[in-house]
């Protein structure tokens, strides 16, 4: 019976590294596109007039 709870444990410590590992790649590459995306915005700034 504590061996089925034991790997049960396993599995779900296992889902929850690799949800954290595709969280933490997803922010970084979303919080990069920003910062170009900002950049490019910055540099553009004199040709932009609203």
């Amino acid at each position: 019976m504590d061996e089925k709870q034991f790997k049960l444990m396993k599995g779900s410590g296992a889902l929850n590294i690799a949800t954290g590992i595709v969280v933490l790649t997803t922010g970084i590459v979303v919080g990069i596109l920003l910062i170009v995306n900002g950049a490019r915005l910055l540099s553009s700034k004199s040709k932009n007039l609203f």
